[in-house]
């Protein structure tokens, strides 16, 4: 039974998506926070480096994005080579010219130019946000791509009649110069429900187009939909039993939305009316810090141990306790298998994306690794969303794999790194401990545990961060308590402590 829950704060959005009541993945939107992944840009080149093939762009954030060769669509490298070399060179020259040269960043883009560009992926550490101009527009059934005129379909959808269906329709119905991504959602759906996607996406970039001409350096143009309703349209299919909402408002704005993407998908809209929060009562909670250790315990008795590098993420699979019940090959193969069914959701709670390197444990048996192998390639397939690329089993037991990134790891999402151990270890992060403390409040105030005048003892991270991000939070919590809300910042208190009292 498959499941999406949904908790809305004043102060974040939680999604998580549940299979048989194990998490499969979570995601978090901050109200306070600065999303700008997918979002498109006016943007200044400010400096190109032809030695790394990289310009560096002012999107208006903090540091500068950067944008790679690789990430220029075809046309507009090819539009802007051409022109280079057109104002260089005699006609004698171009019929005496040798074979073509290779794309040149400097003769593609200049420093002062204004670019339109869009946000692959969000700033990292010392980072800045990388860029592309490969555009994309993700809708209900297909993902538009409004500069690149191809067409490719999802491999999930594997009849070829269906497959020829769809890409002749969307072929038909793109612009000139357009391209798509068919979605697996769209198999079997009627022409009608493709063809309002496709004019619903085309509408969207020639807004984009068009408030570009008029944009500031900086300017965010477009920026994608609230992630509520993202998980709803990336997510929601058949094989979603409910979708369960503990905000009256989020339902509602869910229920229009999907009326008009997916109505046949309109009653498995719910509210949550439950008193225990939604993530307690489904143990939401409970399985997203299982998720920050780096040990996993599997069914059997054995483990996997995921720990991070700054190059790669490695896995680690052992038997533990678990001896069998015949011969050591098949005991090997069975904690082998059940890990890598494991392996997949990790991957996708904990968002890990980049090279990863999975030790498996070694068999023996050739059959048993091309078993393993295919047996860890169709759930990937199957289970992930995400587009994944797998190298076939070493003869040491090593799958190397790549994942595509997206966002923030849950690592990073829910942990700071410790100014004490000088980055070898985590603790809770401000943000993260001061939505638990107003979570807690709003617990008490609605259990009438606590009333009148209080006063709360914090630590001086959380006491800066409550007392200015959320104030307007805890001013309405006020009104709720018919009191007043005193705040105490105590050195001694740890970042994850705090007392509540009454006056």
């Amino acid at each position: 039974m498959k499941k999406i829950l949904i908790n809305e704060e004043p102060w974040q959005t939680r999604v998580a998506i549940t299979q048989d009541e194990k998490l499969q993945n979570i995601y978090f939107w901050s109200h306070a926070g600065n999303v700008i992944e997918k979002a498109f840009y006016q943007s200044l080149v400010t400096k190109v480096l032809p030695g790394i093939q990289t310009a560096f762009v002012d999107i208006g954030q903090e540091k500068s994005g950067f944008l790679h060769i690789s990430e220029i669509d075809r046309e507009l490298a090819i539009d802007r080579m051409s022109k280079s070399f057109a104002g260089l060179e005699s006609s004698s020259e171009k019929k005496d010219r040798g074979p073509r040269q290779a794309p040149d960043i400097a003769k593609i883009l200049k420093e002062g130019e204004l670019l339109l560009v869009q946000v692959s992926k969000e700033p990292v550490n010392e980072k800045g946000a990388k860029l592309t101009t490969c555009f994309t527009l993700p809708g209900r059934f297909i993902v538009l791509m409004p500069s690149i005129p191809r067409i490719g379909i999802s491999k999930k959808i594997e009849d070829r009649d269906e497959r020829a269906r769809l890409k002749e329709l969307v072929g038909s119905c793109l612009p000139e110069g357009m391209g798509a991504i068919i979605r697996t959602s769209s198999e079997n759906r009627v022409d009608r429900e493709i063809e309002q996607d496709i004019k619903f996406l085309v509408n969207i970039w020639n807004d984009i187009v068009e408030r570009q001409k008029t944009a500031q350096v900086g300017e965010k143009i477009h920026e994608d939909i609230d992630l509520a309703l993202q998980i709803v349209r990336d997510h929601l299919d058949s094989d979603v039993d409910e979708v369960l909402v503990d905000s009256i408002s989020v339902q509602k704005k869910l229920a229009q939305f999907v009326k008009d993407i997916a109505p046949e998908f309109l009653e498995k809209i719910k509210i949550y009316t439950g008193k225990m929060p939604i993530f307690d009562k489904y143990d939401i909670e409970s399985q997203i810090k299982e998720s920050l250790k780096s040990k996993v315990d599997l069914r059997s008795g054995g483990s996997i141990v995921i720990e991070a590098t700054e190059a790669m993420t490695v896995v680690d699979v052992n038997t533990g306790r678990f001896v069998g019940r015949s011969n050591m090959e098949d005991t090997i193969l069975k904690t082998n298998l059940e890990a890598a069914e494991e392996v997949t959701r990790q991957l996708k709670i904990r968002n890990i994306g980049g090279l990863i390197v999975i030790d498996f444990i070694d068999m023996a048996s050739g059959a048993n690794r091309q078993k393993l192998f295919r047996f860890f390639e169709k759930n990937l397939k199957e289970q992930d969303k995400f587009q994944s690329v797998l190298l076939k089993i070493s003869e040491f037991g090593l799958v190397q794999m790549t994942r595509k990134r997206s966002g923030k790891t849950l690592i990073k999402e829910l942990t700071d790194c410790c100014k004490t151990c000088t980055g070898t270890g985590v603790l809770p992060s401000v943000r993260a401990e001061s939505y638990a403390l107003l979570r807690h409040l709003k617990e008490e105030l609605l259990n009438k545990k606590v009333r009148g005048n209080i006063t709360i003892k914090l630590s001086s991270e959380v006491f800066d961060y409550v007392s200015t991000v959320e104030y307007d939070t805890l001013f309405d919590f006020e009104k709720d308590l018919d009191g007043k809300i005193t705040l105490e910042s105590e050195k001694s208190l740890p970042i994850g402590s705090f007392k509540i009292e009454n006056n």
